[in-house]
């Protein structure tokens, strides 16, 4: 399951040293309901390498607005602190995959 992410947490979270991906959800977004079990799965199956967590966007404007986040879903790759890669939409857990395990090629 993915960690839910907050504008409280988020910075502790980011500079935890492990890569990082976050997607940018809401209750009421269709296409981010269809990829919530992709991501909640991919948690499981990184777990102890790569945080993966969810952030509302209805509840944590802060994090949603320094990333100028304006379309959901969005989900965002950091790499050492800073955006390595990001996926805007629904995609296919492949493409979920390929991204996640460039993030632990040293």
């Amino acid at each position: 399951m993915a960690l839910e992410v907050t504008d409280g947490n988020f910075e502790e979270l980011l500079k935890s040293g492990k890569p990082f991906v976050l997607d940018f959800w809401a209750e009421w977004c269709g296409p981010c309901r269809m990829i919530g079990p992709i991501i909640d799965e991919l948690a499981g199956v990184y777990d102890g390498r790569v945080t993966i967590g969810k952030l509302d966007v209805d509840k944590n404007n802060d994090v949603v607005t320094r990333f100028s986040v304006r379309n959901i879903p969005t989900i965002l790759f950091f790499k050492n602190g800073e955006v390595a890669d990001k996926v805007v939409g629904a995609a296919h857990r492949s493409a979920f995959i390929e991204k996640i395990d460039a993030l632990l090629v040293q």
